[in-house]
């Protein structure tokens, strides 16, 4: 993550404090339409998923850089991770299908899992390795999988670690940690050799992230941050302005959000 990304990040949060009062965020441009989702990377680029199955690539200035039109191919899209903006992931969950995409948009590999024995695939994200991991519900494992479907590792059976199962829907991989966000019972935090470290019982989050090791996410009315090690749990009310937002995304220059009218991009100050 670059170093600009993340001064942005804190700059940004600690202007949603006082933005209800000072409409600090200043709307730059929009993406008028209807979408379903949309995603930023750690260079900027931001990926519109519409209504019409297709995937679009736009450059922090707001430029089509790249489309991708296949994709309904397996389905309904359950999610996108972009945090390596060279390999893209789209996931099916209905046909446990993972599609690579390179940073132009164009199909890789297509990864079937089922051909692995994986058949109830929760969660997918890019690992540090340049490979895949995957919350496998059926025998409560998370699992790293190669480009091939090959599973190379995995961690103890939750059921032998936890009273309660989580059923996370979220899978971040960073800085030498694992994250899984289970909105019911909270954030799980693993090493990297799938050991368990700790549980911090944030729930009802949406659009969760950690950037640096800071755990972001949001509810109803505020934005959250945490720095783990810490008992500082920060929250910032979100601007009257944001409420009806789908979905708000930092990004390294400016601030996003999903509602009915389309995509904003809002300018830090």
């Amino acid at each position: 993550m670059t170093k600009l990304f993340f001064i942005s990040l804190l700059v940004a949060m600690s202007l949603i404090c006082v933005a209800q009062n000072d409409r600090s965020f200043k709307l730059d441009r929009s993406f008028p339409g209807t979408f379903s989702d949309f995603t930023v990377d750690n260079l900027g680029n931001l990926y519109l998923i519409n209504q019409n199955g297709q995937l679009k690539k736009y450059s922090p200035g707001g430029d089509s850089l790249a489309v991708f039109n296949n994709l309904r191919k397996y389905g309904k899209l359950y999610s996108v991770d972009i945090s390596n903006p060279l390999k893209v992931l789209l996931y099916y969950r209905d046909f446990q299908t993972v599609v690579v995409l390179d940073r132009f948009l164009n199909t890789r590999t297509t990864v079937d899992l089922r051909k692995a024995g994986l058949y109830q695939v929760k969660a997918v994200a890019q690992s540090y390795d340049n490979n895949i991991w995957i919350f496998d519900e059926q025998e409560s494992k998370l699992k790293k999988v190669g480009d091939d479907g090959r599973v190379i590792d995995q961690t103890t059976d939750f059921r032998l670690l936890f009273d309660s199962v989580p059923s996370p829907v979220y899978v971040v991989d960073q800085n030498k940690q694992l994250y899984l966000y289970d909105p019911a019972k909270g954030v799980y935090i693993f090493d990297y050799y799938g050991g368990f470290r700790k549980r911090i019982p944030f729930t009802g989050w949406t659009d969760f992230a950690v950037i640096n090791q800071t755990i972001l996410g949001r509810d109803g009315r505020f934005l959250y941050r945490y720095e783990p090690g810490t008992l500082d749990l920060k929250q910032f009310p979100l601007p009257d302005y944001m409420l009806a937002s789908k979905k708000i995304l930092l990004g390294p220059s400016a601030l996003y959000t999903l509602d009915d009218t389309g995509i904003k991009v809002y300018a830090y100050p």
